[in-house]
């Protein structure tokens, strides 16, 4: 039950998420901000955030450490949720999402009176998200790897 209202939670955030970035296209906070921004720099944060939220809204969260959120798949001793299953795949999803929003952003800065779209802010967009996808991996990955309920190998000993 934790696991469906946390995914709940995190895709409702994410709805909010996009919705504010294209609200706040044309708002004069934009325009504060772009002095201190030359380079474009801040979408690498706006859409790897997005890409956390997305692929919070997508992975299971697990609650304790008795049930970890990402079961490694050849361990045969233990049964692979059906939530786990396809971590890539989820991965690739979230970021495919958040790249699509990333480019309807732009498109939809063309027609904001003093805002212009650029392919450049779209490979930033796009760096945000390679960094949230890498970060999220490894530590979904290294949860795997670092679980408790594991069964122990045996040391091999080297004579």
């Amino acid at each position: 039950m934790f696991d469906i209202l946390m995914r709940i939670l995190f895709s409702l955030l994410s709805l909010f998420y996009i919705a504010s970035i294209f609200i706040l296209a044309g708002s004069p906070v934009v325009h504060t901000l772009s002095q201190f921004n030359p380079y474009s720099l801040l979408h690498i944060p706006l859409y790897g955030t997005l890409a956390f939220l997305l692929i919070f809204s997508m992975v299971p969260i697990a609650r304790g450490s008795k049930d970890p959120s990402i079961q490694p798949g050849r361990d045969s001793a233990r049964p692979r949720s059906k939530g786990t299953a396809g971590l890539t795949a989820r991965l690739f999803v979230a970021g495919a999402i958040a790249w699509v929003v990333g480019i309807f952003d732009e498109v939809h800065q063309l027609s904001v009176p003093g805002r212009e779209g650029s392919v450049s802010d779209v490979i930033l967009d796009m760096v945000g998200i390679a960094i949230a996808l890498f970060l999220c991996f490894v530590l979904f990955k290294t949860r795997v790897l670092n679980n408790p309920n594991k069964p122990a190998q045996p040391n091999k000993i080297i004579r």
